[in-house]
């Protein structure tokens, strides 16, 4: 439970006029309770008063996971035959003042939101998301360790990886021995779908893994996370099966300059649109800038993608206790793809790496 998170959160409502702060995101949710969960159609809500205590709320089979984990406050429940929000209504009727509420913008359904506003039809609503994102973006000692950790594991999984390549190994197949491998060790969940992509499939930045199988001299696009307590680690690494043509090795050198140089640059006082030209500036120089078509990084914390983003016009100056990704590509369409990611954590006069795999081009006999 993250109370001195709570207490910052009350101070902005003060100032925004906000009596409630709705939280519905189950990575905010975990950022402030501590407890985690996926609620897929349920309903799993932290309830924060302006004054008085706050609330968790979540489906009845969660309720007493929920009493039993880092939460210090009450937690209420609803069965799947009862209408959550008439429930809801109840409780903040006789704990709190509802006027003007504080919810998500970037969470909250319109018909959740629907349906809070006609049981508190007086009530305004305002955007907390900027807040939330703002308490979430300089990292303690303590989650940076976390996010350490996470990283160790994903080294672990790209080590699973590496071994499970071979002649006719489909992209499936190799996913499949990373994930169970790390489940017998312990690890519960990926943070986000794990991808090995191959040959011209890598190509494609956000590709979809399926039965293509890995053929000699090609290179494989390794792009995977783990979530281990509350926190995400993500990273990317490219490897080539045999001996790889000289045009993948050229792909594969700029890319590596590219990542190598954004990462050097990354200190406080620089902007992120500024480390995202470092790297852009590196690929362009080369003839390639059209192919490199997504921003360089992006914010990682209890969820795989947080702010900032690190992107052209992004005048955000970057501050010790910052993470985010850097992770430069070139794709080019039916012929090769490549990307090199790390997530950092920004120090007071550079930055260190979250994963610790060689980036150096690996070839996999």
């Amino acid at each position: 439970m993250n109370t001195k998170k709570i207490a910052e959160l009350k101070q902005w409502m003060v100032d925004a006029q906000a009596d409630l702060a709705y939280i519905t995101d189950p990575g905010h949710v975990a950022y402030f309770s501590g407890y985690e969960s996926d609620p897929h159609e349920r309903i799993l809500a932290l309830f924060i008063p302006l004054e008085g205590d706050p609330f968790l709320f979540t489906p009845a089979l969660e309720v007493e996971e929920a009493q039993h984990s880092a939460w210090q406050y009450d937690v209420f429940g609803y069965l799947d035959s009862e209408n959550p929000w008439d429930i809801i209504a109840e409780l903040l009727k006789k704990r709190t003042k509802v006027g003007q509420i504080a919810i998500e913008k970037n969470a909250l359904t319109v018909e959740r939101l629907e349906a809070l506003a006609q049981r508190f039809p007086a009530s305004q609503f305002i955007d907390a998301t900027p807040t939330i994102q703002w308490l979430q973006l300089i990292k303690t000692e303590s989650e940076i360790k976390k996010l350490l950790a996470a990283g160790d594991w994903a080294d672990v999984a790209f080590e699973i990886g590496f071994q499970a390549i071979k002649e006719n190994a489909t992209e499936q197949e190799v996913i499949a021995e990373i994930e169970y491998q790390l489940k017998k060790r312990g690890v519960s969940a990926m943070s986000f779908d794990t991808m090995v992509l191959a040959g011209e499939n890598a190509a494609n930045p956000h590709g979809t893994p399926g039965n293509t199988k890995i053929k000699p001299n090609e290179l494989v696009l390794f792009d995977l996370g783990v979530v281990w307590d509350g926190y995400c680690s993500d990273a990317t690494r490219t490897v080539a099966f045999k001996e790889p043509t000289d045009f993948q090795k050229e792909i594969y050198q700029i890319v590596l300059e590219a990542q190598l140089a954004a990462t050097n640059a990354v200190k406080p006082g620089v902007t992120a649109a500024q480390i995202d030209a470092v790297a852009r500036d590196v690929i362009s120089s080369y003839g390639y800038g059209e192919y490199f078509n997504h921003r360089l990084g992006h914010g990682i914390g209890t969820t795989v993608h947080e702010f900032p983003s690190l992107v052209a016009g992004n005048d955000l100056v970057i501050e010790e206790g910052m993470c985010f990704s850097i992770e430069p590509g070139i794709y080019i369409p039916g012929k090769v793809g490549v990307r090199i990611e790390d997530c950092v954590y920004v120090t007071k006069d550079g930055a260190k790496n979250l994963t610790q795999t060689p980036k150096e081009l690996q070839i996999i006999e």
